[in-house]
């Protein structure tokens, strides 16, 4: 836990939240600034400031509870789909240094919520972008 934390702050149960879910792990909240009605939290209660400092044991257990929080979410508010997200670093969005999971619920595919526009790759730059990165994974 990181004293300065706000998100380690609610994991723990330190500031009251719209707690929907909690075990030893993790705590779940609604969102107080939501994309949507139901818009969930996934918030660890390990810190770690984003995906490349957690611990994988923890991180094998988020996408079950994405899960589990994601079936409840569609039955209680009626959604037709969900969103998981998962931001990592400001240029990506994240605007809290404490990895989180974004379940959002979603009730029609035209709602004002843009995920990206898609870009195209010219001519040889997707196999330059695709050998740069398995060059890194397999150093």
């Amino acid at each position: 836990m990181s004293a300065d934390c706000i998100f380690c702050k609610i994991a723990n149960g330190e500031i009251p939240s719209g707690t929907v879910y909690e075990d030893e792990d993790f705590r779940v909240i609604l969102d107080i600034s939501p994309a949507a009605k139901g818009h969930c939290l996934i918030l660890p209660k390990q810190h770690g400031k984003n995906l490349l400092e957690m611990d994988d044991a923890v991180l094998a257990k988020v996408f079950p509870l994405a899960k589990k929080i994601g079936q409840a979410m569609v039955k209680a508010t009626g959604a037709k789909g969900f969103n998981v997200v998962q931001n990592n670093g400001e240029a990506a969005g994240q605007t809290v240094e404490h990895f989180h999971v974004h379940i959002i619920p979603r009730f029609d595919a035209k709602d004002s919520m843009v995920l990206w526009t898609p870009l195209s790759y010219e001519e040889g730059e997707l196999e330059k972008v695709k050998e740069s990165i398995v060059k890194e994974i397999h150093g």
